[in-house]
């Protein structure tokens, strides 16, 4: 890490202190959230930017953050079992609750749709925004640097690995292991109510395929073990009950998800500010603090939805920051599989050459896919900007992420600083593609690796 870099990445460093331990939790719009986005307006202010404010609501636990619902939700339909099995006229009903938070928990929990959250309380977030233009006021593009200032609920399961966090194998069976079985237990109690009220709605209209059915041997042996099923089955929707603590106090921390990703788009825009030498010929640069990551992406979507007819969103260059802590797992996040959607692929390629020249090593290779929920550069990327995720952390699930354990003392500002001169180089790129081509639009990435 060259001299001018370190001062930069130990002011980020003192953010993420800051954010974590000052701070503490900020869990979508709460007000540890908005501590940390006046916090970052200030920051701005320092470097004589002026922030703007654009508040926006939320339902924060209408996504992701409502998994336990479905726990719940398993739980119930588990104890309606037994009175379904003397009234068969409550199969239906069951199945029904089960087609409503089914569809509420695809949509909304796994692919981030809004269609519930007026069945949610809701609150008030915010995205806090500054930006730089060229001395004469005239650009032809836009680079943003972007990262988010929520925190996320403590996922429970993941905290109590920490005991073995010398030897993570164990506590990763552990948290698949619960999880997966009280998945398993919600599906199945919906599918059984789903068959139960189809038999008998097919009963009630004499049809002769529903009378062979409850007719048949099987029938008699499944309605005998339904006595014991929804048992274990409310047993195992426990563990999904478990799965997000629902306490401000016990949320999250956020030093590496997502206060080094704020900390460092911010220190980079910084530097900028204070070297004009090293901005890009007609660029406008803006240093995006984007709200309520962790409730669905509301912040990107919000800031997409409030600028879709002015030229925030046009010919942008983005460049997301998530996570930047993990030194041997630094990469550039190219698609959300759950989102089904594939980023930049001209970004991908200038991370790549750009972690290829600093000789910088990735246990993945230094292009990566988001596996599971979501980060916001799909809403930036459907909206037509050009964007990646830039991240430094370990995709293995392990005691940190998403828990009160994700603190500053688990890293230092050398991986941030490592971080910082990434993010340059890939600026000074964007500058020459931008100047040889113009903006060529959000063209799909291809999945590079650093050794191709």
């Amino acid at each position: 890490m060259r001299e001018t870099s370190a001062g930069y990445a130990k002011e980020a460093y003192d953010i993420v202190n800051h954010a974590a331990k000052v701070i503490g939790s900020r869990l979508p719009g709460s007000k540890g959230e908005k501590s940390f986005a006046d916090y970052m307006g200030e920051k701005l202010k320092s470097i004589g930017i002026t922030p703007k404010t654009e508040e926006f609501s939320v339902s924060p636990r209408s996504a992701i953050g409502g998994v336990p619902y479905a726990g719940y939700a398993g739980v119930i339909i588990s104890i309606a079992a037994f009175f379904a099995l003397e009234w068969h006229a409550v199969w239906f009903a069951m199945a029904a609750f089960g087609l409503v938070v089914t569809f509420w928990l695809i949509s909304c929990c796994f692919l981030y749709k809004k269609w519930f959250d007026m069945f949610f309380p809701q609150k008030i977030s915010q995205n806090v925004y500054g930006e730089m233009l060229p001395e004469d006021g005239k650009y032809d593009y836009t680079i943003m640097l972007s990262g988010h200032l929520d925190t996320s609920w403590c996922w429970r399961h993941s905290a109590r690995s920490y005991k073995n966090r010398e030897n993570p194998l164990p506590g990763m069976i552990a948290i698949y292991a619960k999880v997966g079985f009280g998945a398993a237990c919600y599906f199945l109690m919906f599918f059984i109510s789903l068959f139960m009220a189809i038999v008998y709605a097919g009963e009630m209209a004499d049809a002769a395929w529903a009378a062979a059915i409850t007719g048949g041997e099987f029938f008699r042996w499944f309605l005998f073990a339904l006595h014991f099923i929804p048992a274990v089955t409310a047993f195992g929707c426990c563990f999904v009950i478990q799965w997000n603590d629902p306490h401000e106090e016990t949320a999250s921390r956020g030093a590496m998800d997502d206060a080094s990703g704020v900390a460092l788009s911010f220190e980079v825009f910084k530097y900028l500010k204070e070297h004009p030498e090293k901005m890009p010929k007609n660029c406008r640069i803006v240093n995006v603090n984007l709200g309520s990551e962790e409730s669905g992406l509301r912040g990107s979507m919000a800031f997409v939805e409030e600028h879709r007819n002015d030229d925030r969103i046009k010919n942008v260059w983005n460049i997301n920051f998530d996570s930047i802590a993990d030194e041997e797992h630094f990469n550039v996040i190219v698609k959300d599989d759950w989102q089904g959607c594939r980023f930049d692929g001209d970004l991908e390629e200038m991370f790549i050459e750009t972690f290829k020249e600093l000789g910088m090593r990735s246990k993945e290779g230094g292009s990566m896919h988001n596996p599971v929920g979501g980060c916001d550069s799909t809403p930036l990327t459907r909206a037509g900007i050009k964007s990646v995720t830039f991240a430094a952390q370990n995709p293995t699930l392990t005691y940190y992420y998403h828990t009160y354990y994700d603190m500053p003392e688990r890293f230092d500002s050398e991986t941030i600083g490592d971080g910082f001169e990434v993010v340059l180089g890939v600026i000074d790129k964007i500058a020459a593609y931008q100047e040889k081509n113009g903006f060529p639009g959000v063209k799909k990435s291809r999945d590079l690796k650093i050794g191709q």
